[in-house]
């Protein structure tokens, strides 16, 4: 486990502070889990972008003139 020194604004470190109270935590508790949803967050990212290109492929294929006509559409067996 590495360990992380960050400087901040005194106001800026009250207001975490007073975050994590109400959060019964502690400062570096929420650096840390704001740095892992930070990570988790890139690999989704990388993860949708990649269903995106599966999808547009599919969309490509998609052609609009084969739809069905209005009263087609609405057809039903008598």
């Amino acid at each position: 486990m590495k360990n992380l020194t960050v400087s901040l604004d005194d106001e800026i470190y009250r207001m975490a502070r007073v975050e994590a109270a109400k959060r019964d935590s502690s400062v570096s508790a929420l650096v840390r889990q704001f740095l892992i949803d930070l990570a988790s967050n890139e690999n989704r990212y990388e993860r949708l972008k990649q269903q995106e290109s599966v999808v547009r492929e599919q969309i490509a294929q998609f052609n609009a003139g084969n739809r069905l006509s209005r009263d087609e559409l609405h057809e039903r067996d008598a």
